[in-house]
């Protein structure tokens, strides 16, 4: 497994990362003995980078990835944590908090759950609007300073918060969601992050399964399925998305891969600095997604990939209305 570093500041870490969320929510059902499985052969495999959020299944994806890490070195791997996201018991969003207080007590409450004394990413998982970004930021820099946190990430923010965060604490990584079909990043804040030496974690790099090359227009998705809100999977975009796949595909049977691969190879392509963080929930994907690291694009390859699936080619927005109002990376 190839590695780099997380911004110019951050740790060193695998050049693919492993999501676990939807090893506890918004996917429907998971294997939990499966999802162990899968943490275990990413960590086999070489992959250090392991992201989670206190809020995934109300603690636990914590308490999930605290289970796979027991009998492991906690030194061998890099655990980003998102927090802020407030749940009711019901699952139900009912906003963000970002003020210092509840920063110290969401950490708190996640060192314990991660069995750890040390948080290596930490970071709000959205811009509280009513929180200005370097309070924010000045606290979790006195976690920093106390060891409870080693490094500060952000996630979802714009060009201009990056640059008031930065001036209070250096910033590791940006969390963003970046793949073939949400390319919004590359206009301002792509470059903002590289001027600032930060650097990008990207989620979403198969767009939620419609670049998977597996997901077929029939497939019925369980109550609660975060895809049955997504305007990507609506009637009609779902047709013109999955189109795009298929142009994908042709491109990635001339490689002797998948479209996964090509898709994950895609982001990995658009420089070191750019960490893809796959959200496999099981061995088989999860390997599927480990071919990509062995996948080399060239720029035929990337022409040919971006005739297939061009810049703004996606039908639909990457998230529902409601959730907008809460992307500062989309002002």
């Amino acid at each position: 497994m190839r590695t780099t570093t997380l911004g110019s500041t951050g740790p060193a870490v695998s050049a693919l990362g492993l999501g676990l969320m939807g090893m506890s929510d918004l996917y429907g059902p998971a294997d939990r003995d499966e999802s162990v499985a899968t943490i275990h052969a990413a960590l086999d495999a070489g992959v250090t980078l392991l992201d989670t959020g206190d809020f995934y299944g109300m603690g636990d994806n914590e308490l999930l990835l605290r289970d796979a890490l027991r009998g492991r070195d906690r030194d061998d791997v890099v655990i980003s944590v998102k927090f802020g996201g407030l749940r009711g018991p019901d699952g139900a969003w009912l906003g963000f908090d970002a003020s210092p207080a509840a920063v110290k007590t969401f950490a708190a409450y996640s060192l314990r759950r991660l069995g750890t004394d040390h948080i290596d990413v930490y970071r709000p998982s959205r811009l509280d609007p009513a929180v200005p970004i370097e309070e924010t930021v000045g606290v979790i820099a006195d976690l920093v300073e106390a060891g409870y946190v080693r490094h500060i990430g952000l996630s979802e923010v714009g060009a201009d918060t990056l640059r008031r965060a930065a001036a209070v604490h250096p910033i590791t990584d940006l969390q963003i969601e970046y793949s073939l079909l949400s390319r919004g990043v590359e206009e301002r804040i792509l470059p903002v992050a590289r001027e600032l030496g930060i650097g990008v974690t990207a989620y979403g790099v198969l767009s939620r399964g419609l670049l998977s090359g597996h997901w077929r227009p029939d497939r019925e998705l369980p109550a609660g399925d975060f895809r049955t809100t997504s305007p990507r999977f609506q009637d009609g975009n779902l047709q013109r998305n999955l189109e795009l796949v298929e142009a994908l595909r042709g491109v990635a049977e001339q490689k002797g891969a998948t479209v996964a691969q090509v898709a994950i190879a895609w982001v990995a392509a658009q420089g070191t600095d750019v960490v893809p963080v796959v959200g496999a929930r099981t061995r088989e994907r999860l390997a599927e997604s480990l071919g990509a690291t062995d996948l080399t694009l060239d720029a035929d390859d990337l022409a040919r990939i971006e005739r297939s699936v061009p810049a703004g080619a996606a039908a639909g927005n990457r998230y529902a209305d409601y959730a907008y109002a809460h992307l500062d990376s989309e002002r």
